[in-house]
């Protein structure tokens, strides 16, 4: 009897971490269980619960733009009731461990159903699943209602919460200020306050995803590191972090911006096949990581992974990975590997610059408009500090030293990093080890 799978979330790095160790999704007891940063949540199946489900296989209507935290353009699974009423929904976006390297809608339809688990889920649930090609299906119903059964939010709740609290009141602030033509002393003092919580509250999430990430208790059977061939152009950076990872019930891989793709080992949707792609005169290319339907989940250059003089060590060690049978194709005629976007091809950035855009802490939907808002609340504060100077002294010192301490608390973690990237982390393996 073939095992109920468990799904695993989109890869994640930095505190998104915490989805890709403890969020599953799974079917337990005639009820569909997700159990997401310390909750759990049931939805029950049969009477009085899930009856029925519908995959809609549509793009939203805003599809083509690159936005973070869309889900729903990888289309999603909602759940009903015996009457129609919306009980729950998946997102499949959610689901997919490779999400994120993949463009939007790379795969549809049945594949991404096999591939995330979700078809095999259904099923275990006994639960019949039906397929809506348009978003206007009467079958898909409004859409509206019911719980989102996702792995939950990359950043902890905590984090919104003083950004959220700390954003309303120096908004507030900042309006009175703006709007005044004699501002108080004690309002200077709240709008350079809540301006510094942004910075330190960045900086407080960096050493708490440090401090969860080294109380992780993780059981690795086996770590395989890449060994490039000379003039890969591999850097100091993707040797220190790029790695596969088998575990109990995973096998991982993880890429040098410290993302992590996590695949089961086991269950309906679990890696099947490791393959080795040679080209028409026997050598070797590349290597393939296989799912159910022979779908291709990730990729190994062979270069990259296999091609140093160690290189052939560290193929042994994978190929010894207790349920993944290895085998071997050949590349006929002038055809190109690998076929379509995949896992694996982007691993080893073109630039340094691009390899450090990747390997930066994660930020918010927001972006780089975050931290220019959060530098422009701390030059204000200066700025009004040094207003209110002769009319209130001591709130004016506070602000114009918690404004530079807002600056400096942004512009140093950056100078380092940068540094640090170019004259380390982003030079050539070789390179290195020459000088």
């Amino acid at each position: 009897m073939t095992e109920a799978p468990v799904l695993r979330p989109a890869a994640g790095r930095g505190p998104g971490l915490e989805r890709c160790h403890g969020s599953r999704l799974s079917v337990e007891d005639g009820a569909l269980v997700l159990r997401a940063r310390g909750r759990t949540r049931r939805v029950p199946v049969g009477d009085g619960g899930v009856a029925r489900a519908v995959f809609v296989d549509a793009a939203p209507a805003d599809a083509g733009r690159d936005e973070p935290g869309r889900p729903d353009a990888w289309g999603e699974v909602r759940l009903q009731d015996r009457d129609g009423t919306q009980v729950a929904r998946i997102p499949l976006g959610d689901w997919l461990p490779e999400a994120p390297a993949l463009p939007e809608r790379a795969v549809q339809g049945e594949q991404l159903l096999e591939r995330t688990g979700v078809a095999g889920l259904l099923k275990a649930a006994g639960v019949p699943l039906h397929v809506a090609r348009d978003r206007n299906d009467p079958r898909a119903g409004s859409g509206k209602g019911g719980v989102s059964l996702g792995p939950g939010p990359a950043f902890p709740l905590w984090y919104w919460c003083v950004r959220g609290v700390a954003g309303t009141l120096w908004f507030s602030a900042f309006t009175v200020v703006v709007f005044s033509d004699t501002v108080p002393g004690r309002l200077v003092l709240l709008l350079a306050l809540t301006a510094l919580c942004g910075p330190v509250a960045r900086l407080v999430l960096r050493a708490w995803t440090r401090l969860r990430a080294g109380r992780r208790r993780v059981t690795v059977l086996e770590r395989v590191t890449p060994d490039p061939a000379p003039g890969s152009g591999a850097t100091v950076r993707f040797l220190r972090d790029t790695e596969v990872r088998v575990q109990n019930r995973d096998l991982v891989l993880r890429d040098l911006g410290g993302q992590e793709y996590w695949f089961p080992r086991t269950g309906a949707h679990a890696v099947t096949r490791l393959v080795k792609v040679l080209d028409g005169t026997g050598r070797p290319v590349g290597a393939e990581l296989r799912g159910p339907g022979e779908q291709v989940r990730a990729v190994f250059p062979w270069d990259l992974w296999f091609g140093g003089a160690d290189g052939a060590d560290g193929w042994s060690r994978l190929c010894g990975v207790p349920g993944l049978p290895v085998s071997e194709r050949r590349l006929g005629g002038k055809r190109t590997w690998p076929k379509g976007p995949v896992l694996g091809t982007g691993l080893l950035p073109r630039t340094g610059r691009e390899a450090r855009r990747m390997a930066r802490f994660p930020g918010t939907a927001a972006g780089v408009s975050s931290t220019a808002v959060m530098a422009f609340g701390n030059l204000f504060s200066v700025i009004q500090g040094v207003r209110v100077a002769d009319t209130a002294p001591g709130p004016a010192a506070v602000a114009v030293a918690a404004g530079a301490l807002g600056l400096v608390l942004q512009a140093v973690p950056y100078a380092v990093y940068e540094l640090r990237g170019r004259l380390v982390l982003d030079r050539t393996a070789a390179e290195r080890t020459t000088n």
